[in-house]
């Protein structure tokens, strides 16, 4: 593949990239928000798309399938947010058992396919990767309005008892806040987003897998870490809510140029989690190695200043 190849599916590649970042969207609201280990997720970003290519195969609009979807995600949050708050399982291994038993839901919602095919030849899609510009339009549009509605519901008094929640649970609660109710609400809320974001990742590539969503959780990661990193770099003190939002999106589309760019290199594709972990890794740690100098220079600095006074 050359390099004129890269650079013509470049807008396929930042559609996907915006596409992930959209899933990242809705881990931001678990990882960063709620401090909530939610692997629940790689299910319900299967489910998301499982559910869009059934309902557009019978017939309906990517529209209505869309809007299923979401609501199908907000269901599996609300198993993780049952599990967690009223049973009392551990917030990792509630979601890890929401993602176990969504395997097999997910299969029952595609009458036992393991890929359903949604060809954009045969259906009215949202998005495909044929149209490459178009979906990249279409996403990046979406991706604003999710932006947007984020941005003012965590800023409503419910979403700032959700961001409470998250900061300090205790605290929180001598407030008066149902601490149970806000995780279960932030976890409805980030599945639903993920499940979107599923539907849209199926009719963009033609087809839905049960497996799709494996290492969703670690790609949504990677974006999240990868923009913060980057925002934190470029706007430190002036960052605010809608630009660490923008970044997380901004931070999808980097993740997936990185594979662009790791599969234009023809390395092989078995080592892609490999080069995951490393990127994670590595935006994990530059944070902490600047840290770390910084407060190295500045012991530095007042040791040489007692030394001269």
């Amino acid at each position: 593949m050359g390099l004129e190849t890269l650079i013509a599916g470049m807008p396929g590649t930042a559609a996907q990239g915006i596409i992930y970042g959209i899933m990242a969207l809705g881990i931001f609201i678990t990882f960063k928000l709620l401090n909530f280990a939610d692997l629940s997720v790689d299910g319900s970003f299967a489910t998301g798309g499982a559910v869009a290519a059934m309902v557009i195969i019978s017939g309906h609009s990517w529209m209505l399938a869309l809007v299923l979807a979401f609501i199908a995600g907000a269901l599996a949050g609300l198993i993780t947010g049952v599990l967690h708050t009223l049973l009392g399982i551990p917030d990792i291994l509630a979601g890890i058992l929401t993602q176990l038993a969504l395997y097999s839901i997910n299969l029952r919602i595609t009458k036992d396919m393991s890929n359903t095919p949604i060809s954009v030849d045969k259906y009215n899609l949202a998005v495909s990767l044929r149209y490459k510009t178009d979906a990249l339009i279409t996403v990046f549009v979406m991706a604003v309005i999710i932006i947007a509605i984020m941005y003012w519901y965590f800023g409503t008094e419910m979403g700032s008892a959700i961001r409470a929640t998250g900061t300090n649970p205790a605290m929180t609660k001598a407030q008066g806040i149902n601490v149970n109710l806000m995780k279960t609400i932030g976890l409805v809320i980030s599945n639903a987003i993920v499940a979107f974001a599923g539907a849209l990742y199926a009719q963009f590539n033609g087809n839905a897998d049960v497996n799709m969503g494996r290492g969703a959780i670690v790609i949504g990661l990677a974006a999240i870490i990868i923009g913060e990193v980057i925002c934190n770099a470029l706007f430190k003190k002036k960052r605010n809510f809608i630009l660490t939002l923008a970044f997380v999106v901004f931070g999808g589309i980097l993740y997936y140029l990185f594979i662009a760019i790791v599969l234009w290199l023809k390395l092989s594709t078995n080592d892609m989690k490999l080069f995951t972990a490393i990127i994670v890794a590595i935006f994990l740690a530059v944070p902490y190695l600047k840290n770390k100098s910084n407060s190295s220079f500045r012991k530095a600095a007042k040791r040489g200043g007692k030394e001269n006074a």
